[in-house]
């Protein structure tokens, strides 16, 4: 009987949200913690053939797929993954798939951070926790600019979330162009320099790769204003993260909401679970109930689609 093992389940919620029993003669079983350690990894997981991941919370390179020789397909959430090694998986056997992935909820929680930040939420709730009123005073949306960095799918979205505020609507990316920008609500800036200075909230939805690696470091942070907002959604690389944590300690900004980091789990010693103009949250974007079962429901599909002899879905 195949062996399938679902990886970092943190919510222990991948079995109730897709039909698993459907599949022909498949032993089907969750990790709901996040393993670290290599060999511990390796000793979990090294009898499995089937292995369900979850983007790029445990990376699949080389060296580990090569301690894996029992694995015949890898699963993973999402059309992309930059953390499986596909031509080393390919050279392996390894059949790849994916599922699709709707950029809504991303969008959801980039407005969740900008409002928080904006009305300072966190700071408020522990107000009223510890018996406080009233500390802060909100940054109005309406007539404020907004600056996306990258126009796709997500921050097409969040372009027209920021319209229906009444905010300025800028962006920019390396091929943007006046006419993308406008279909989308936006105004295309000249440069990501002039972006930056423009934006009260600056928020990115790139895809990561060696050129948009560190977009935003020390040059853009200190063009940004002092009463200015940087929220990351999509990728920690995009950002310098040295820069940004002297950005945040030095007020070049006024502070920024995270999702995405270095490394996940955020070490507990980290800055940014600490530091009071950060609003920080575990890699929320892509968690939500409509999404998860799309991710499973979709993983059931490649799993039966592979037994059959047609995988659907490849990457690579």
């Amino acid at each position: 009987m195949p062996t399938c093992l679902i990886l970092d389940d943190y919510q222990n919620a991948a079995l109730g949200l897709a039909d698993w029993g459907s599949l022909d003669g498949v032993s089907v079983s969750t990790v709901t913690e996040y393993i670290g350690d290599r060999k511990a990894l390796v000793a979990r997981i090294a009898e499995a053939e089937i292995l369900v991941i979850m983007r790029e919370r445990t990376p699949f390179p080389a060296d580990l797929l090569a301690r894996l020789p029992k694995l015949k397909l890898l699963i993973t959430s999402g059309m992309r993954n930059a953390s499986i090694d596909l031509a080393a998986a390919k050279a392996q056997g390894v059949t790849v798939c994916g599922t699709d992935s709707s950029p809504t909820p991303p969008t959801e929680l980039t407005w969740a951070l900008i409002l928080g930040l904006a009305r300072h939420l966190p700071e408020e709730v522990g107000n009223i926790r510890s018996g406080r009123w009233q500390t802060s005073i909100g940054a109005d949306l309406s007539g404020a600019t907004l600056g996306i960095f990258g126009l796709g799918k997500i921050g097409a979205l969040v372009a027209r979330v920021g319209q229906a505020f009444g905010m300025n609507v800028l962006a920019w990316s390396p091929n943007l162009t006046a006419e993308r920008a406008e279909a989308a609500g936006a105004r295309l800036a000249p440069s990501k320099e002039a972006l930056c200075e423009a934006a009260d909230f600056l928020t990115l939805h790139l895809v990561l790769s060696e050129r948009s690696r560190g977009i935003v470091g020390e040059a853009e942070l200190r063009r940004m204003r002092r009463s200015a907002y940087l929220v990351n959604t999509s990728r920690a690389g995009l950002v310098d993260q040295v820069a940004l944590l002297r950005a945040l300690q030095e007020g070049w900004i006024a502070g920024a909401g995270l999702d995405v980091f270095d490394t996940e789990p955020l070490p507990y010693d980290s800055p940014f679970r600490r530091l009071p103009n950060v609003l920080a949250l575990p890699h929320l974007g892509y968690v939500s109930r409509a999404n998860y079962s799309r991710f499973f429901t979709q993983a059931v599909e490649d799993i039966a689609a592979w037994q059959a002899g047609s995988p659907i879905r490849q990457l690579g």
